[in-house]
Parts: structure tokens; sequence; C-alpha cells
């Protein structure tokens, strides 16, 4: 333990570690390997393709049961009776910088509201601002539905960033009606501005934010029970408990509704629980997967830098170092597993009964698709549900509105930059039952068993 706790004083950073006793009587996160409750089986059914780098996907709850995919160059693509519209609702190609993988357009949500006030909300990596989140709301068109009004755009927030990865981007709406940021720790490697447990940054963090109200200098106001607001006060020495002198963060970010995050590239909420769920991609060992209960009242630590699943970062501390904050449910190798973990969702359609409650989630490396669900004593399983003979590149995961799962699927070329028109088209898929595949339908090629 000495190795690393000087470290945590020195850094300042101390007040945020959980105790080392009590990060050990949390559950050792579980791995694939595991057996779901039931007879879980899918199998993946193409649904449009052609499709420049789709990074995400998503559904307004509006009856029309359109599909709405993110291209990473900064367009966003409708899918209409299962048919790819040809002019885009969004174009922000002249405003998006996308010359590396992890820049671009990142995600298209809609207001709770959306049929009664069409306000939609994008996030971007903008071209103008050296590659800096906009998180941007937008009004759809009084005369086309199948049309954004350019302008009509109002700026909510922008996050910069030092570096050209880790930017996370996706936004979502809580059930709470709270709009959720992932930024991530602000790039390079090995969270070198330290941002994960560093109060005073957005970088590292999960952030939420009340879209539904302004004030003067910004346009959203902040929850009033979010985690680390510190209201001003006088200043008392003596006669406080050290349990409340640790919940005063005068300088903390409002924002801030959970910390210790690497790259929260995709998270999603169970609209059945509420539960939210956060796909952390990792560092050179582990990703994970975390989990935040619908009764949490937000402020929890996720361990990173400090953490990469239940390991220390860096990982040569393995045999001595504290574990420090709360852990992932789950957790999978470098070694065998993948590389970059890609969230897809909760399953709560009424097509599929035999996948409902299961959350899906996959890998850009390898393509693997896992199932996870408690089992019946409780206890979280981590399934292989899908390893194809040609692997897919999952990219991001979404939801319609009647609860169905899809994935966007692209190659890309890491490390860019390349132009994204050069590259293999990508496609968007329905995860279905497999023992429902419709007859006809192009289906993913399987290994041989």
């Amino acid at each position: 333990m000495k190795s690393i706790l000087p470290f945590l004083v020195a850094s300042g950073l101390g007040i945020f570690a959980a105790s080392s006793s009590a990060a050990e009587s949390q559950p050792t996160p579980v791995q694939p390997g595991g057996k779901l409750p039931g007879d879980v089986a899918i199998q993946l059914v193409k649904v449009v393709d052609g499709l420049v780098d789709p990074v995400h996907v998503t559904a307004p709850k509006d009856g029309s049961g359109r599909l709405f995919v993110c291209e990473r160059p900064g367009l966003v693509r409708i899918v209409k009776d299962g048919k790819l519209l040809d002019k885009p609702f969004l174009d922000l190609k002249d405003k998006t910088l996308s010359s590396f993988l992890e820049e671009g357009l990142y995600c298209i949500e809609f207001h709770p509201k959306f049929k009664e006030n069409g306000l939609v909300y994008v996030s971007y990596a903008d071209l103008w601002f050296n590659g800096a989140t906009l998180v941007t709301e937008y009004h759809v068109s009084k005369t086309n539905p199948d049309k954004v009004d350019p302008d009509s755009a109002r700026v909510i927030m922008q996050l910069d960033f030092p570096y050209c990865n880790h930017h996370g981007g996706k936004v979502a709406f809580g059930p709470d009606g709270y709009l959720y940021l992932g930024v991530g720790d602000g790039g390079w490697e090995g969270d070198v501005i330290n941002a994960g447990q560093d109060l005073h940054t957005w970088l590292g963090k999960m952030l939420r934010i009340d879209v539904n109200s302004s004030t003067a200098d910004r346009a959203y106001t902040i929850p009033k029970d979010n985690p680390f607001l510190t209201p001003l006060q006088q200043m008392t020495l003596f006669g406080v408990s050290e349990l409340q002198f640790s919940k005063i963060h005068p300088r903390a970010k409002p924002e801030i509704w959970a910390f210790g995050i690497r790259n929260p590239w995709t998270f999603s909420f169970d609209r059945k629980t509420g539960d939210l769920y956060i796909a952390d991609i990792g560092q050179n060992h582990w990703e994970e997967i975390n989990f935040q209960p619908a009764a949490s009242k937000g402020g929890e630590n996720y361990g990173w830098k400090f953490m990469g699943g239940s390991h220390p970062f860096p990982i040569e501390l393995e045999k001595n170092a504290p574990h420090v904050g709360v852990l992932p449910v789950a957790e999978y190798s470098h070694v065998d597993q993948g590389i970059c973990v890609i969230g897809i969702g909760v399953y709560r359609g009424k097509e599929y009964p035999s996948l409902d409650g299961v959350y899906f989630v996959s890998d850009w490396g390898s393509g693997k698709i896992w199932g996870m669900k408690r089992d019946d004593a409780g206890k979280w399983q981590m399934q292989e549900l899908l390893d194809l003979d040609t692997p897919l590149r999952p990219t991001s995961g979404g939801e319609d509105e009647q609860g169905n799962l899809y994935l966007t699927h692209a190659t890309a070329n890491y490390g860019g930059p390349v132009d994204p028109y050069q590259s293999e088209r990508g496609a968007l898929w329905k995860i279905v039952a497999a023992d429902k595949v419709p007859k006809g339908a192009a289906t993913a090629p399987l290994q041989a068993k």
C-alpha cells in the first residue's frame, strides 16, 4: 500500500479515495464466461448499410418509427420504413472536426417531450473551437419533420480539451428528465492531467444538467440535488466532523454527477428500472462496465486513474496497491476479449421476451457481443452471445421507441487523419432473438462451432 498512498496524499486527492478495506468488500467484477438465466441466444439483422462512420443510433418517442444515425463526419441520417433517406436530418459537416477517429459528430438525443416541443440535442467536436465538444439544441423544422431548422441552434455547453482523444461525447436524458453527459479525461494516455479525480474540471466525469431552464450566463441550470453543490458559508475550523468536512467542495464543478471515469464513450439507462450503465473504455489491459442503480444520489468515484477495472493503474502496482472507489460490475481483459468496450443497452421490447432485462455490451476490436444480467441469486453473469466469423466493429448502440436494440458498425481507420468518405462503409444492425430471424434477412456471419 505504501507505494501509492503517498501519491494520493501528495496530489491532494486522498479525500476521494475509498478505503482499501471498504473497496475490497465489494463484489469482484464479473468477467466473460458466465451463464445468463433463461435461454438467451441472439443474431444480428442488417437494417441499412452505406453509412459513413456511423457512431450513434437513437429514436424519438413520437410514433413515427424513425431511427436517427450519426455519421461521424457531421451528418444525422434518417432510417424511415427500413430505408435510408437521401437527405440528412442535420448537416454539420462544415462545423465538425473529424480528422481523428475519436472526434466528430458524437450523438443526437431527443427531448423527452420532443413530440410537443420539437427540441433535439447534438454533441460534436467543433472545427472552429479546436475540437471542443459543443452540446447544441435545435428545433425541428415547422414545415418538415425530417429536417432540423439550422437557424434555431442554441449552444448549451462548450467543453474544451487539451488533447484530441478521450472526449466521450454521448448525451442522454435520464428518467429524471435531466440531460446527462459523458466526458472523457481529456486524452493522451494515463490521464496525464489527473482529470478523473479532480472535481475542479468537467473532464473524466458524468455530468447532469437541466436544459429546461437557464440563467443569465448559461443555457442550463444545475439540478438542486447534484452531489457537489457547495453553498457559500462561513469558515468554521472546530466542532465540525470529518464527515462534514469531506463534503465541502467549494470549487467543484456543480454539473458533476459522478467522477473517476476515463472515457465514457457509451452509456445508457434501463427504461424500466432507471439504472445507469456506463461502458468506460480502458487503458492497456482492462475494459469495464460501471453500474449506477436508479436510487443513487450521485457522487460515485469509479476509480480512474487509480483503477482500471478492479486493477490498479499502473498495472505494475497490482500486488500492493489499495482499491480506490466503486468497482465496476463487469470487466474483461485485452489479452483475449477485446480492446474497446461499447455499450448497446438493456432490452425492454416486447418482440423478443427471452432478451428482456439483458444488458448487451460489445467490443469494437473483437466484435464480440456479451449479455449481462443478474441470476436468481442476485449475482451478475456475463455470457458471450455472439462471436462472428468476420468481426463487425461496433461503435455504439441504441434503442427504438418500442425498446428494440440496434448497433452501429464502422471499420474506420484508427489513428487518422483519414478521409472517412474513403473508408469502407458502415451499417446499422438490429439485435434479434436467434429463433426469430425474419426470412430472407441479411444476418451477421457466425463463427463455425
